[in-house]
């Protein structure tokens, strides 16, 4: 039996369930299809900067996350080197209006994504793994027999993602370090202020934020050895490698921290000019999120991205299927889908290569060692990084407002 949808979402992470609930405020329905049995937390938390929470109140879920989490106020920039302290006031006047910055659990984000969506959206342990076409449709064969027939399709399935493959995009790439995320549960007031604190030098960056005043979230990201390969199935190394490497500040973070709220995964990224260059839209189907521009975590914009290019592509998706009475045919439909699907692409390209090429050199300053490196970072960098993460948070992705009129803009 094949099963026809009109909007298919591969993954129900925060792209895809973001991209739903966009869907869904402007009246159009959609399927979301997630491999796993139930909702994936992986990496605890997030940090969502200004641009997160326009998005979030885009789709009217904002003011219910808003009071579990603490408005993070200051952040500050240590050198693991020299011992220079930078701080930044993060509560200052953008050009939209005042930046928002917190720590957000990444559970209850997704959790409220999915309540707002009506029942049934979301279908788990549901693989895709095959995408074939079918004239102007997509068929995608799930793991348990089941084909589906869609007229858009949508990937949001994360850096091994089965649609950014069919539409042609490399594997991400590593970059030659790892990342190890903890979250510190103290079961009562933990004490710390609501700021964001940063190290770095020696080859290695940390740093903890607290969600509420209960909870704090931590990470620490290295340069790779052979022999580091195995930290990743073995949480009690892992614990004891971060100890041995971090300030005394992290450590009182890291030591309250259970095993299994610690996880170790390597850092990948896409090449920029393959933003540039590939098929982020193709006919009727589309990548978003981590599908489409996986960075490295030195910006702290993964999961804020993602957030924008649900709202964009809620957006785009809505106004072409709003004025598919326009079309006299499938033919002429489906050229609609696809005029939606480029603009979206158009839209998000030049922001996605802006994003990934940040992530990736304030990166590498931060962790490499030199001369000229220490001084850039310690210098140039540390002065700058406030100001240089809320300009780019300083970013508007819209309201989910459609013309009902025409197809060229919103």
């Amino acid at each position: 039996m094949v099963v026809v949808e009109d909007v298919v979402i591969v993954g129900a992470g925060i792209a895809g369930l973001t991209t739903s609930l966009g869907l869904h405020k402007l009246g159009i329905r959609s399927l979301v299809l997630e491999s796993s049995e139930s909702l994936r937390a992986t990496g605890f938390a997030l940090t969502t900067w200004t641009n997160a929470w326009r998005a979030l109140d885009a789709v009217g879920i904002a003011d219910s996350l808003r009071p579990e989490h603490l408005l993070v106020q200051r952040m500050e920039v240590t050198s693991i080197i020299s011992g220079e302290v930078t701080e930044r006031m993060l509560e200052t006047k953008g050009k939209q209006a005042t930046h928002e910055f917190r720590c957000v659990k990444r559970k209850l984000l997704l959790e409220a994504l999915e309540k707002a969506l009506p029942s049934g959206t979301v279908r788990f342990s549901s693989k895709v793994v095959s995408i074939e076409e079918s004239g102007h449709f997509k068929l995608l064969q799930l793991a348990d027999g089941t084909i589906l027939k869609t007229k858009v399709l949508v990937g949001c399935d994360g850096v091994n993602s089965v649609v950014a493959k069919w539409l042609g995009f490399k594997k991400p790439n590593f970059v030659g370090r790892s990342s190890i995320r903890g979250y510190a549960d103290y079961k009562g007031s933990h004490g710390f202020e609501p700021k964001f604190q940063q190290f770095f030098g020696k080859g290695i960056r940390t740093g903890f934020i607290p969600c509420d005043n209960q909870t704090v979230y931590w990470y620490f990201t290295w340069i790779n050895s052979n022999q580091d390969e195995e930290l990743e199935d073995n949480p009690v190394k892992i614990k004891q490698f971060v100890l041995s490497k971090v300030p005394e500040q992290v450590k009182a973070v890291v030591e309250n921290t259970p095993l299994d709220y610690i996880t170790a995964s390597p850092l990948r990224f896409r090449h920029p000019w393959e933003i540039l260059r590939g098929n982020i839209s193709k006919g009727s189907v589309c990548v978003a999120g981590d599908a489409l521009h996986p960075m490295t975590p030195d910006i702290g914009q993964g999961g804020c991205s993602a957030l924008e290019d649900g709202i964009v592509l809620a957006r785009c998706i809505a106004e072409t299927l709003k004025n598919k009475e326009k079309a006299c045919e499938e033919r002429e439909e489906f050229m609609m889908i696809e005029m939606g699907l480029k603009k979206f692409a158009d839209e998000r390209r030049w922001r996605s290569f802006q994003l990934i090429s940040t992530a990736y050199v304030v990166g590498f300053i931060q962790q490499k060692d030199g001369m000229i490196v220490n001084l850039l970072r310690d210098k140039i960098l540390s002065v700058f990084l406030g100001s240089l993460l809320m300009k780019i948070a300083d970013f508007d992705c819209g309201k989910l407002i459609i013309s009902e009129t025409s197809h060229s803009g919103t």
